[in-house]
Order: C-alpha cells, then structure tokens, then sequence
C-alpha cells in the first residue's frame, strides 16, 4: 500500500508508462514503410513485424503496389501473393527496385483456400512477406492468421473492401486508401487514412508523396505509345496491377 501521504497521482513513472493520448512505441520490430509522412505516424516507424496491417479499399481502388512496394523494396526473400485480382506489372516493380521473380503466386479463389494458403505461407521459413486479399473473412479466422504471423515473425497484409471498416478486427493496423480527388491525379499523390494504431486517433488523411521518377518516365512512355491517359487504363484492362488512382467512380 501506499503511504497515507503519498496519492498515486504524484508518482511519475516516466517513460515506462504509456499514455493513450501519444504515439505508442512498436511492440516489436518493424520494417520502415518508405513513405516518411506515414512512417511518422506508425508506432515504430514503420510496418509491423509479427502482426497483421490491414488494407481496405473502396470499390475501383487499386493502389496496394503503390502503398508497399517501398518496404517490399527493403525484405530479401521470396513474397507471397494470395488471391491477388490482377497480374502484377513486371516493368512497373522493376521501376521501384522489386524484382518480380521474388513473387509467388496463390491463386485460391474460395476463401478457405485463401485463409489456409496464407497460413501455410506464414509458416515457410523462407518467406518474408505475404499479402492476403481476403474479401470474404472472419474475426476469428484473422485472429488465426495474426497468431501464425506473430509465431513466425512475417510482415502481413491483409487486403480488405472498404466495407469492412465497420467489422471489429484483430489487426494492430488497419489504414484505409481513399479515392482520389482530382487534384491528386494531377499532382500524383496518395490519400490515407489510418483507422487504427496504438496510440492517438489521427484525425486528419496523409497525402503521400508521388511515385519514383523511374516508376514515372515508364508511365510516360507507355503512354506516349497509347495516348495521354491510357496507360493505366490500357494496363487494368490487360489484367495487371501496378495501380490505379481511379478518380472514377
């Protein structure tokens, strides 16, 4: 017990106690996202390893390549993809520094194909990453998949609809990729929103930064071929993902 004369509101703990008002530190360790504006928004810096990071998107977003292939760049190691809805664009990860014959492909289609694809890939010792697009899952199956992704120590992301953002979920991250107004398009940025960390409630959305200027000129060029502004559009059509900032609804 503590002296009569002493209240618990006196004491100062420090650092050793975290108030819920700032900016957690990271349970363990984790890996930069290469993004600075939502590195310094991410408890530790970056994405967390042994844990899952939970993307959602709305209907017609696609920019999951363009949010982590900044971290993918910094793993070594082979990356799993399950149930990805596109071809990943080989030119366009080369342009960022990802080598396209670290990928291996998943394509389970049923959802318990996926969670037990996903779980299996968490396992393998020699895999880095995995990236989960898992429309269909629940709370308890994702409680499953960050058990597996903790024992093992992997960076997962779970790829999710928007919708989802009213679900409750074990994931220690959740961010949300926000449709693109038009000055975005113009100026290439990135709008996110981080729905869940540990720490204070961000209240405002990060615009990030634009893409490489190598990932840039690629663009460019394989628009001059096709015409001014079809080359994302020419690239979705063709069934392959690099991303799309679909201003459109």
């Amino acid at each position: 017990m503590l002296p009569s004369s002493l209240s618990v509101a006196s004491l100062d703990f420090g650092a050793a106690v975290w108030r819920a008002d700032a900016l957690a530190c990271a349970a363990g360790a984790t890996v930069a996202s290469g993004h600075g504006a939502l590195d310094a928004e991410l408890p530790g810096g970056g994405w967390p390893l042994g844990a899952i990071s939970e993307i959602l998107q709305p209907p017609g977003v696609c920019q999951e390549w363009r949010l982590l292939l900044p971290a993918l760049t910094r793993t070594c190691g082979p990356v799993v993809l399950v149930g990805p809805p596109q071809v990943p664009f080989g030119p366009g990860l080369a342009a960022q520094g990802l080598d396209a014959r670290r990928l291996l492909w998943v394509g389970a289609a049923a959802p318990a194909a996926r969670l037990w694809a996903t779980e299996q890939a968490l396992r393998c010792a020699e895999v880095v990453v995995v990236l989960a697009w898992l429309p269909q899952v629940r709370t308890e199956q994702l409680r499953r998949l960050q058990l597996a992704a903790q024992t093992h120590s992997k960076l997962l992301f779970v790829l999710r609809p928007a919708a989802a953002q009213s679900e409750s979920s074990p994931a220690v991250l959740r961010l949300l990729l926000v449709r693109a107004l038009a000055a975005d398009v113009a100026s290439d940025a990135l709008r996110v929103q981080i729905l869940k960390r540990r720490g204070a409630p961000l209240a405002h959305t990060l615009v990030l930064s634009a893409r490489p200027a190598g990932l840039a000129v690629l663009l460019a060029l394989r628009g001059d071929s096709q015409g001014p502004g079809q080359q994302l559009v020419a690239r979705e059509e063709a069934g392959h993902a690099l991303d799309c900032l679909a201003a459109r609804a």
